[in-house]
């Protein structure tokens, strides 16, 4: 808490949690089982239409749930005890990747399955995220995200050539009986390895409101709470600097290189993220939370100097340094779900959520769209600069946000 001095944690306390190992593999599982289903459902479309648009389309789609359903579905995690939400979760996913597994399914059923897939993962992380501070006091739940995202960032590096080795391996049908598996197993972890806690909304005395109420007081909770607001605006500022995935193929040619390269600078920011979340875990707890905006600022600026269209190894470093920086998201996550009360953070979590996975789209929207009026180094520059402005204006809203003082009505600051 920032009125006294917090403890910087070690991995070896994080990792002594047994609820959190259960918590930990479980959202192992569940990141391999989405990247498995995602490159096998690829292979699958493009077998039976080849048509790389479709393709193209039907990943696409794997994220388009997370937009429409996040904030909707994310708030079953504050309605009902939250291990039961993941595991009944888990055990729905299962059921839907079997189900397209079946030989001969018509494809327009496949991609509904798909969408329900993916819907059903809202739920799921809120009420994981919703969990792991009751599991993980203090700096230990920083610590314990860190280890999460890190594994969401390695999933990005390693998940798809992994993934079509286990498609080439077991054939499309047997790499989602696979997927099911692991959602089966998750299930399993979770129900033996978390202890059950009731639903966190109020007693039973209180009255319960209509679900759309809570949603709306998701939202008015966020939007109204200066601390909160601003983490989710630092948060947003990834919309400028992920612009970089969807245009590192044509930024490649444009420097006179080919696929090989263009791997390589996916890779890079990813690569970058790991590397930066294990620095910050090693930082004290106030400094981490003074450098957000710096960081922010300076995961931008690599991408103002693509203006100048360095060659492919000063790319590579600087979308690596890019990568570095984007870990304050680490802090700046964990701070956003420890000052929200435990009955909100399911929802909570959900509106922060859309709020980050819709800047990121609209930013490769509309990078794509100066790229295609002038080219790739010219929209990443673009990008980069007016990114800079932004972090410099969310990080000075963050300093005021964080001066000691009431934040929300009943709560105090976090």
């Amino acid at each position: 808490m920032e009125g006294g001095v917090i403890e910087r944690a070690r991995w070896r306390d994080v990792f002594g949690h047994a609820e959190f190992r259960a918590l930990f593999v479980a959202g192992v599982l569940s990141v391999a089982g989405d990247q498995l289903a995602r490159v096998a459902l690829a292979v699958l479309v493009f077998d039976r239409t080849e048509s790389a648009g479709l393709t193209a389309l039907t990943y696409a789609l794997t994220y388009i749930p997370d937009l429409l359903f996040g904030p909707l579905l994310a708030g079953f995690a504050d309605r009902f005890p939250r291990r039961s939400v993941m595991i009944l979760t888990d055990l729905a996913r299962a059921i839907l990747v079997a189900a397209m597994a079946i030989e001969g399914m018509p494809l327009l059923a496949v991609i509904l399955l798909l969408l329900a897939l993916q819907a059903f993962g809202s739920p799921f992380n809120a009420a994981r995220a919703a969990t792991l501070p009751a599991v993980l006091p203090g700096d230990h739940y920083v610590l314990g995200k860190a280890a999460n995202d890190m594994v969401v960032q390695f999933s990005q590096v390693l998940g798809f050539g992994a993934g079509g080795a286990i498609v080439v391996a077991v054939g499309t049908s047997g790499g989602l009986l696979l997927d099911s598996a692991t959602f089966l197993l998750s299930a399993i972890l979770l129900a033996v390895g978390v202890r059950r806690r009731p639903a966190p909304t109020g007693g039973t005395d209180a009255p319960r409101r209509s679900y759309f109420k809570d949603l709306s007081a998701g939202f008015s909770l966020v939007a109204r709470t200066p601390k909160l607001r601003t983490l989710v605006i630092l948060a947003t500022i990834a919309g400028f600097y992920v612009t970089v995935e969807g245009l590192a193929i044509p930024y490649a040619h444009e420097i006179g290189q080919g696929p090989t390269a263009a791997g390589l600078l996916l890779a890079a920011s990813p690569a970058g993220a790991v590397a930066g979340m294990w620095l910050i875990t090693l930082w004290p707890p106030e400094r981490r939370m003074r450098l957000l905006g710096p960081l922010a600022a300076l995961a931008c600026v690599p991408l103002a100097l693509c203006f100048f269209t360095p060659g492919l190894v000063p790319t590579l470093l600087l979308w690596g340094l890019s990568g570095m920086a984007s870990a304050y998201h680490l802090p700046t996550s964990a701070a956003f779900v420890q000052a929200v009360p435990d009955a909100q953070r399911g929802q909570a979590f959900g509106v922060a959520s859309t709020a980050l996975k819709g800047s990121q789209g609209l930013g490769i929207l509309l990078a794509g769209l100066v790229a295609d009026g002038s080219s790739p180094s010219f929209a990443l520059g673009v990008m980069g600069t007016v990114g800079l402005c932004a972090a410099v204006a969310a990080g000075a809203a963050w300093s005021r946000a964080r001066r000691p003082g009431p934040d929300v009505a009943g709560t105090s600051p976090a």
